[in-house]
C-alpha cells in the first residue's frame, strides 16, 4: 500500500528499540510477569532518558515532536518481548499524557507533562465502573464545584497501573445532565486526600501492570485541574482514539511475536524425520497468521500515518483495532496449536502472549463493541444498546 513505507530515521527507530527491548527486558519479562511485579521505576526513567516516552509528545515540553506512527513503532517493539516496557510507552504517548497534549491548558501541559516524559511520573486513565462499562455513559462518579475545587466522590474500576501511577485522568460527571452531556474529565493527583485504592486485581494476563479500584471519598480537586467541561464527552472519545491505536499496536506486537517464535519452532523442531516446515498442513495455518497480521499492521499504519500528529479518524481506529486485537488472539491460538505440547507449557511463552492477547483485546473497548463503533461511524448514526 503506498506511503505505509517507513523513513530510515523510523527504521532505525525501530532499530534501537529492538536492541533496547532485547538487551533490558526480555530476560525479565518472565520474572515480573510470574510476580505480577509493577514496572520499576527506575526502568521507567531509563525509557524516559532514551527519549521514549514523550517521542510524540510537544518538544516544548521535553519531548520529541514526532508523529504518532513514531510511538507506535517503539511500543511494537518493546511489546513483542515485554508488554509492561511497551506500556509505559503507551501510556505516555498515545495514552492519558497524550490526551492531556491534545486538550489541556497550557497550565497544565507545562505542570504534568516534562515529569511524565522524563519518567519521574506517569499517569492512568480512569473510565470504567462496577456497572458502567462499554456504557461508559452510565458512570456516576461525580464532581462538584465548590469555590475553587470539585468534590469527587464515586469509584472506578479496572483502572490500568492504579496505585502505581501518580495521576489520573478521570472521567467524571459534572452536572445532573444526562447521558454524555454532564460527562468531563480532571487530572487528579494520587496523593489528594480521599483517594485509596482497592487490592490489587489477579488478572488472566496483564502482569506487571497493576490494576486496581480507585476509590474518591471527598476528594478536592483544583478547578484548574478541569481537563474538559461538562458536555466535552466527544471531545474525549475523539482523544481516546489515540489510546485505541496504541491498544491496536500491542495486540499487533502480540501477533507478531506468535508468528516469529512459531517460525523459529517450526523451522528447528523435526517429527516423522523433517522439519516441521515441511508439512503442508503446517504451511497454512502459518501462511493464516502472517496474513492476520500483516492486514493488522497496514491497518494501524493507515490510521497513525492519516493522524499525524494529530487525533486519528475513529472509523479507522475501531476498525484496525478490531483487526489487530482478534489478530493477536488468533495467531497467539495457532502458535499454540503449531507448537503442541510444548505450546502449553510456560516454557516457551506462548501461552503468556495468549493470555495478553485477550487482555488487550477487552481493553479499550472490546471487538464486539468495536463492530457497534464501526457501524455507527460508517453511517453517522448513534444507535442506543439500552432497551
Amino acid at each position: 500500500m503506498p506511503g505505509l513505507d517507513l523513513s530510515d530515521d523510523q527504521l532505525e527507530l525501530r532499530t534501537l528499540a529492538h536492541k533496547v527491548a532485547h538487551d533490558l527486558f526480555e530476560h525479565r519479562a518472565l520474572e515480573w510477569d510470574e510476580g505480577r511485579v509493577p514496572f520499576p521505576l527506575d526502568d521507567r526513567r531509563r525509557l524516559g532518558e532514551l527519549g521514549f516516552l514523550g517521542i510524540a509528545l510537544p518538544e516544548q515540553y521535553g519531548g520529541g515532536g514526532a508523529p504518532i506512527l513514531d510511538a507506535l513503532i517503539v511500543i511494537e517493539e518493546l511489546a513483542k518481548v515485554c508488554r509492561p516496557a511497551g506500556f509505559q510507552v503507551f501510556e505516555a504517548n498515545t495514552g492519558p499524557a497524550q490526551v492531556v497534549a491534545q486538550l489541556g491548558t497550557e497550565r497544565q501541559k507545562a505542570k504534568y507533562l516534562p515529569a511524565i516524559i522524563r519518567g519521574d511520573s506517569s499517569m492512568a486513565v480512569a473510565i470504567s465502573e462496577p456497572d458502567a462499562g462499554s456504557a461508559a455513559t452510565d458512570m456516576t462518579t461525580k464532581a462538584v464545584r465548590e469555590g475553587e475545587h470539585f468534590r469527587v466522590n464515586g469509584m472506578k474500576r479496572w483502572v490500568s497501573n492504579a496505585g502505581h501511577a501518580d495521576l489520573y485522568l478521570l472521567y467524571v460527571r459534572l452536572t445532573d445532565e444526562p447521558g454524555a452531556r454532564g460527562i468531563g474529565a480532571l487530572i487528579v493527583e494520587k496523593d489528594f486526600d480521599g483517594v485509596s485504592f482497592g487490592a490489587p486485581e489477579k488478572l488472566m494476563g496483564f502482569r506487571g501492570i497493576p490494576s486496581r479500584d480507585i476509590y474518591f471519598d471527598d476528594v478536592m480537586v483544583p478547578a484548574e485541574n478541569l481537563l474538559v467541561d461538562a458536555g466535552g464527552f466527544r471531545k474525549l472519545f475523539n482523544a481516546f482514539s489515540i489510546e485505541r491505536l496504541g491498544n491496536s499496536t500491542v495486540s499487533l506486537s502480540i501477533a507478531q511475536a506468535a508468528v516469529d517464535r512459531t517460525i523459529d519452532y517450526i523451522t528447528t523442531r523435526e517429527q516423522f524425520g523433517k522439519p516441521l516446515i515441511e508439512f503442508q498442513a503446517v504451511q497454512t495455518e502459518l501462511a493464516d497468521m502472517v496474513v492476520e497480521v500483516e492486514a493488522a499492521r497496514l491497518l494501524v499504519y493507515r490510521a497513525a500515518i492519516e493522524a499525524g500528529h494529530g487525533l486519528p479518524d475513529p472509523l479507522q481506529v475501531s476498525i484496525a483495532k478490531r483487526a489487530a486485537n482478534e489478530a493477536g488472539k488468533s495467531a497467539s491460538d495457532k502458535a499454540i496449536g503449531l507448537h503442541g505440547g510444548n505450546g502449553y507449557s510456560e516454557e516457551y511463552g506462548i501461552e503468556r502472549l495468549h493470555r495478553d492477547a485477550h487482555g488487550w483485546a477487552i481493553a479499550g473497548g472490546t471487538p464486539t463493541m468495536q463492530k457497534v463503533r464501526i457501524v455507527s461511524e460508517l453511517l453517522g448514526r448513534k444507535f442506543d444498546q439500552r432497551a
